[in-house]
């Protein structure tokens, strides 16, 4: 008889207590490893204090002298604060009557605070392991188990140490300095006088406190100037997309105008001739179909472009000849004009007028909100060699406060003078005001065709 054996996988019950269902052991766990990660793990590597950042509202408050050595001013708050500790062992070892203690009682404590210019963890490490041996030293000091030198060393070692370190290391030396304390308290003896354990875990906890809130509020200040930085720069390029989708629009009806104006024309140009060639009606008519589905290409990508509640002007886009009334409902607002015109003045491509007067427009409107009561003078040159514009604007005078900006309307204009392969410049001027120039080229022949 063949046994059969049966393939199916059973499942087995999870064990209580098991590591998988048990979430008060893996937060256990979890914290061992965070113990581990912080202060045993490269206890001993080398990690010197950087200098200072010379950039800090007390260092532009000193002296010339003073501000090029302000980055080691962190050092030498620690070099001072273990002489003092060295200076307070000295006075106990005076008070004893033993001056050879001065080397165990008063350097140790002193080499501990100086060991957190280059070993953090190590420093902390040496001051909490020496305290219980320098203690018991003798019974000169008036506390257990931190005499007054020990006390002001490891406060200024968790000082340092926390503020060189993370948050979550500050908590850990605080408890490992509590679990001491109390250590020493109940199994060790106490006869050396006032117990310090709960001033120190006391102060410990203020100065960690501290110390932490400083480093929650330097990570948040971090954070959120990150976020400005990606924020500004999304606006940015929103605004540069916002602006070049407008000129498309706008340029829509320049170019479909045109598209129309050859494809009628392809279309009437046989009627016109007498008996032509039949090669002449076929490449007319082949004129026509590339002219019609160009048009219907161009609608096509403007329809990818265009927002959903666009409305396509009624009136044709507006060209120089149009500036005047511009310029007067500009004075009506309240910024008076002065329009000049140098040159030979000849119509240009439809384009290049439709740009130099957005171009216009939008200054006289920065003007108006950024540079309020002031004049402004408005230059056209017609020049060989394309079109140049100046639109300069005097500082605001009067009582009403400018309104403020996000420089979208200095990216609209330069966006228009690159598109025509021209040059433009927005810059305050030496009185206070503010200019705006630009060149767009024109090329001969085409200025000729316009004319």
């Amino acid at each position: 008889m063949t046994d059969v054996t049966d393939s199916q996988t059973t499942q087995r019950t999870p064990r209580p207590g098991a590591r998988s269902g048990s979430p008060e052991i893996r937060l256990a766990l979890s914290a061992l490893k965070g113990l581990h990660r912080d202060l045993i793990h490269d206890a001993l590597a080398y990690r010197p204090l950087p200098p200072a950042s010379k950039d800090g509202p007390l260092v532009r408050r000193l002296p010339g002298r003073l501000r090029k050595y302000a980055g080691w001013m962190p050092h030498a708050a620690v070099a001072a604060a273990g002489l003092l500790v060295l200076l307070i062992a000295y006075g106990l070892v005076l008070g004893s009557g033993d001056p050879e203690l001065l080397v165990i009682i008063g350097f140790v404590p002193a080499a501990a605070v100086l060991l957190t210019l280059v070993r953090p963890i190590a420093a902390f490490w040496l001051s909490l392991v020496s305290t219980p041996f320098l203690a018991a030293l003798g019974s000169m000091w008036d506390g257990w188990p931190w005499s007054p030198s020990t006390f002001v060393s490891h406060l200024v070692v968790l000082t340092v140490v926390a503020a060189r370190t993370r948050p979550r290391t500050a908590a850990w030396m605080w408890v490992l300095t509590a679990v001491f304390g109390l250590f020493a308290e109940v199994y060790l003896s106490s006869e050396y006088g006032m117990d310090t354990v709960p001033p120190m875990l006391f102060v410990a906890a203020v100065v960690l406190l501290v110390v932490t809130m400083r480093h929650i509020r330097r990570e948040a200040k971090e954070e959120v100037a990150v976020q400005q930085s990606v924020t500004a720069v999304e606006r940015d390029r929103r605004t540069l997309l916002e602006e070049r989708t407008t000129i498309a629009r706008e340029l829509h009806d320049v170019v479909a105008h045109h598209m129309s104006v050859v494809a009628i024309q392809a279309e009437a140009a046989p009627y016109r001739v007498e008996n032509p060639p039949p090669e002449l009606e076929k490449a007319f008519a082949t004129i026509r179909e590339n002219a019609v589905a160009a048009l219907t290409e161009l609608r096509r990508i403007l329809g990818v472009v265009r927002a959903e509640d666009y409305e396509a002007p009624d009136a044709p886009q507006p060209v120089l000849a149009d500036l005047d009334n511009l310029l007067a409902n500009v004075n009506e607002a309240g910024l008076s004009t002065q329009k000049t015109i140098t040159g030979a003045v000849r119509p240009l491509p439809q384009g290049i007028e439709l740009s130099a007067y957005r171009i216009i427009q939008e200054a006289l409107s920065n003007a108006l909100r950024h540079a309020p009561g002031s004049t402004a003078r408005i230059e056209i040159s017609y020049v060989l060699g394309g079109l140049g514009l100046r639109i300069v604007n005097t500082p605001p005078q009067g009582l009403v406060k400018p309104s403020p900006g996000a420089g979208h309307g200095i990216t609209g204009m330069r966006e228009r003078v690159t598109m025509l392969n021209g040059e433009m410049r927005a810059e305050p001027t030496e009185e206070g005001g503010y200019e705006v120039t630009a060149f767009i080229p024109v090329a001969r022949a085409v200025a000729e065709e316009a004319s």
